[in-house]
């Protein structure tokens, strides 16, 4: 075998949109590909090949009609990108088993041929790219390790280098046989005397994606990561490695960001190794995936860490296992358990190490969120899950989707999915009107009311119950309303972002049916979310107020003669209050004054101008 510093194939090639350092940045089709052996051991070149591509759209841009001089009519004569990589290996091998050569190396210009032309393309065409494509030298970098002092590497152009030398410039006009002639002359003077180079930086092209895990200790240049937007919902860590087909993403560089709740928001952050990739990631900007175009954009080694990075044992060990396919599971019965889940699955897509294969996902107080991470050991048993979307487990329809490790820790970790806790169970009275998220008091009718939920309705229910209407509601907009005994009501409370939201959610939604069944919609205002929380009634006929107006907090024993209205729980959470025994009369006489709780029900009580607490229910002390 012939090692890469004895054969190499200069390499060029062309697309019908914007070519040189521009190249593959509009997403336009190779139509030109030229190359040319060159035996370094002999110091001789081979026959120089030039073959037309016949592209799949046939438009050329002026610029390209300028530089290369092609039409479509000799396009139309081509063959398609395939059979003319076939050409090229078939040409290669012949002239290699003549030179008595068994191996080769690509050589450039620069990267942008095979980064970011032939790799996307060959992905977007589903093309299995022949081995010869994962590994290539770039003349300009071995150019200028051969001569430091001859400028930086991208400024560096076969002119310049060709000058540099002392060779004059090739005077061939045929774009791509000008400049192979040209890499195979500089090439020949910088491996002879004086100079004596010695080939010896050959670039690799990542075969696949590694998927894995980092440490929010671990440093992350920032120079490296780029923001994806615009992404399809169900893309995965695969799919978005494929848009950046060509370019060497780090391990486990691709976290999804997630909603408030719980669903992917078409954005991710990704990690390329080094900031070149990430230099070439954003000449993809607007590139599409599938009909879709993508943005992306220049993101901070903090941003990444926020979602990727992760410490928890349990999820550690969860991903500990190598080259694994990761799926997620919605909406599971909460009380689903690891034999029913792997039950559920079948033999046809056996989980990695049966039960310690899932990681199912739970709030801080240990109950199931209704998610679960399933890891299988090839591409084979995933698809077979995968055909198990919206089937039955119990009485519930599961969802099951691609997912990553970075997704498994963000969505573990529940970082930017559940308010975290307050340090104390005890909070003074004036913090509770200062709360982030909290719904101001207003008339304006920007609000929906639900009523007539099923008690085991969930967040994840309601909004695919609002359909098409979800993108318009507000940031933590979605309140659960709970009854006197923490349990839910049948009622929820929905901000929207408009008034006029509001108002077609209750023209197109009223009466819809949820788990059989169905659900009143109303529009309303934060007022009157205020009122039917004290009592008050809300239907299409109108509002009614409460039987009596309740007094505002103070004095705790104003709070006996009064039934206990319903306690709002805000931000996508759907859980009962986390409650202790309730306090006895005597002791709470001495406390209730400075805390949100009151004998003798472990409930907040509110009055019509009072805004919502937006936070996890809290803890009320033990006496």
């Amino acid at each position: 075998m012939a090692s890469h510093s004895d054969t190499l194939v200069v390499f060029f090639g062309a697309t019908a949109g914007a070519n040189g350092g521009k190249l593959g940045s509009d997403e336009r089709e190779i139509i030109l590909l030229v190359w040319q052996i060159l035996d370094l051991h002999e110091k001789k070149v081979g026959k120089l090949h030039r073959c037309l591509v016949k592209p799949d759209t046939f438009e050329l841009t002026e610029q390209c009609k300028e530089e290369t001089g092609l039409t479509l009519e000799e396009l139309s004569k081509a063959e398609p990108l395939d059979k003319v990589l076939q050409q090229f290996q078939q040409s290669v091998s012949s002239e290699l088993k003549c030179l008595g050569r068994s191996s080769y190396t690509l050589c450039v210009n620069s990267s942008l041929v095979i980064r970011q032309a032939l790799h996307p393309e060959a992905s977007k065409k589903n093309l299995v790219l022949p081995e010869c494509f994962f590994s290539f030298v770039d003349v300009r970098k071995e150019f200028h390790k051969c001569c430091p002092n001859s400028g930086p590497v991208q400024k560096l152009t076969l002119p310049s280098m060709l000058e540099y030398v002392g060779l004059a410039a090739e005077s061939e006009q045929s774009i791509g046989v000008r400049e192979v002639r040209s890499i195979v002359q500089v090439l020949l003077h910088i491996l002879d005397e004086p100079y004596n180079h010695k080939i010896s930086c050959v670039e690799i092209v990542n075969y696949k994606f590694d998927s894995g895990t980092c440490s929010k200790t671990e440093p992350v240049d920032s120079e490296t990561v780029i923001r994806a937007r615009g992404l399809p919902w169900q893309s995965s860590d695969q799919d978005i490695a494929r848009f950046f087909k060509g370019l060497n993403i780090a391990k486990g560089g691709v976290a999804l960001c997630l909603n408030n709740q719980g669903r992917r928001n078409g954005e991710a952050l990704v990690r390329f190794i080094n900031s070149e990739h990430r230099d070439l990631a954003l000449e993809r900007h607007k590139h599409h995936m599938g009909s879709r175009y993508i943005e992306v954009y220049k993101a901070t080694g903090e941003e990444f860490l926020k979602i990727a990075g992760g410490t928890s044992n349990e999820v550690s060990q969860f991903l500990s296992k190598e080259n694994q396919v990761i799926i997620r599971m919605r909406g599971l019965p909460f009380t689903a358990t690891p034999q029913e889940v792997l039950s559920f699955l079948g033999p046809e897509s056996p989980v990695t190490d049966g039960a310690e294969g899932l990681l199912f996902v739970k709030y801080p107080d240990g109950r199931p969120t209704g998610d679960a991470f399933v890891l299988f050991s090839c591409e084979e048993y995933a698809q077979n899950a995968l055909k198990k979307h919206k089937q039955i487990l119990g009485k519930r329809y599961i969802e099951l989707f691609r997912s990553t490790a970075a997704e498994v820790l963000n969505r573990y970790l529940s970082t930017p999915l559940i308010s975290t806790l307050p340090p104390s169970p005890v909070m003074p009275l004036p913090m509770l009107a200062t709360q982030p998220f909290l719904p101001a008091s207003s008339s304006v009718r920007d609000c929906v009311r639900l009523r007539g939920l099923p008690y085991t309705a969930g967040i994840e229910d309601i909004l695919e119950f609002m359909g098409e209407h979800t993108v318009d509601i507000k940031p933590h907009g979605v309140h659960m309303v709970l009854n006197q005994q923490g349990r839910p009501s049948g009622d929820a409370f929905i901000q929207m972002k408009s008034a006029d939201k509001a108002f077609m959610v209750s023209q197109k939604c009223h009466k819809k049916t949820m788990k059989d069944r169905y659900v009143e919609v109303f529009q309303c205002s934060t007022e009157e979310m205020s009122i039917v929380l004290m009592g008050g009634t809300l239907n299409r006929s109108g509002l009614s107020p409460p039987p009596c107006k309740l007094p505002c907090l103070s004095p705790p024993t104003a709070y006996a003669a009064f039934p206990t209205p319903p306690a709002l729980m805000p931000e996508a959470l759907y859980q009962p209050p986390l409650l202790a025994a309730p306090r006895t009369p005597h002791a709470a006489a001495h406390t209730a004054a400075h805390t949100l709780y009151y004998p003798p029900h472990p409930h907040l009580y509110m009055n019509m101008n009072m805004n919502y607490t937006a936070y996890y229910p809290r803890l009320v002390p033990q006496h």
